[in-house]
């Protein structure tokens, strides 16, 4: 295992005091792996976390905007509730504070489990649930859809409601529209390597890819030869229409790489995706590129699509001001 690392025990606790360093607008609470804005808001709190190993989520969407808390667990594992409690006191003004969960077991049952913690010291906490990978309907890992890649788009949303100064209930309200309109199809073309192993947690043959596999090496719905960049988005594409019709509608569309996929490749596939959206009349007015949530080191990708309204693209485009985005 080749890895720039020191302790592989230590490894999340290393990569949040590193942007502590790296951001003087974050502060990292240490032991219980918490990263938050060192400046309360006066608004809605926004918090979500979940295991490590997806950097930059959800440590790098904490600032003005987007996040004022995120809550990180060990690779790959969901965080304990004393871990999550902390962070839904560092976000909380006095307004509220809601939580964004991938969909989970252990993340949902964790910080369900936080939320009952924070009302008994007063602190009023909602919840959704992102639910936007078309891959799985039940699954053994989670209690339905997965939560991975548009859960940035739910962060973007939320976070604008709340720098406007919304109440808790319409904070909710708007970020709970963002995930019923979000849809994410993604394939991986290697395994990723859990530091704590040492070793590539799945196999893949050399030509071979897997399409709908999850961010933890979850199985996904087939094994299949390389394909070109413009076939593997028609495929993607396909499953994420097959679920939801978009023909006709203005998009936020996210192509995210999943670690290890150079940048290159991202734009000749987002070059693809695009001229297909084109041919359905699905025109994009927001289209980001880049790592945004990855599985460590795995080679692949993921297209998300988000339908949007005139509500959700003021949400949108509102500024914000994070280590992994920035809109100005």
């Amino acid at each position: 295992m080749k890895k720039i690392i020191n302790d592989p025990n230590n490894v999340v606790a290393e990569t949040l005091k590193g942007l502590e360093y790296a951001n003087d607008k974050l502060v990292y609470v240490e032991e219980l792996e918490v990263i938050a804005k060192k400046e309360k808001s006066g608004n809605v709190g926004i918090v979500s976390g979940g295991g490590s190993g997806h950097e930059p989520a959800h440590a790098g969407y904490v600032g003005k905007g987007m996040l004022d808390a995120a809550v990180a667990g060990n690779v790959f594992s969901s965080p304990s509730p004393d871990r999550i409690i902390e962070g839904i006191r560092r976000a909380d003004s006095g307004k509220g504070v809601l939580l964004v969960i991938k969909n989970y077991s252990g993340d949902i049952m964790n910080f369900d489990l936080a939320k009952e913690l924070a009302e008994f010291e007063d602190i009023d906490v909602e919840s959704v649930v992102v639910r936007d990978d078309v891959a799985v309907e039940d699954s053994t890992y989670t209690a339905g859809r997965r939560g991975i890649a548009g859960t940035i788009f739910v962060h973007k949303v939320a976070g604008a409601a709340a720098l406007k100064g919304y109440s808790l209930q319409e904070v909710k309200r708007i970020a709970q529209k963002a995930c019923d309109n979000i849809r994410t199809m993604g394939m991986s073309m290697s395994a990723c390597t859990i530091p704590a192993n040492g070793k590539a947690n799945f196999e893949l043959g050399e030509n071979e890819i897997e399409i709908g596999m999850g961010i933890h090496g979850e199985p996904g719905v087939e094994k299949t030869n390389i394909k070109t960049s413009k076939e593997i988005a028609e495929v993607l594409l396909k499953h994420i229409f097959d679920d939801k019709d978009f023909s006709g509608k203005e998009v936020a569309l996210l192509v995210n790489g999943l670690g290890a996929t150079p940048l290159m490749e991202l734009y000749i596939l987002n070059k693809d995706v695009r001229e297909i959206l084109e041919t359905k009349n699905i025109k994009v007015y927001k289209n980001l590129v880049g790592n945004y949530m990855t599985a460590l080191d795995m080679s692949g990708c993921s297209i998300t699509l988000m339908e949007l309204d005139d509500e959700l693209k003021e949400m949108i485009d509102e500024k914000c001001e994070t280590s992994a985005l920035t809109i100005n």
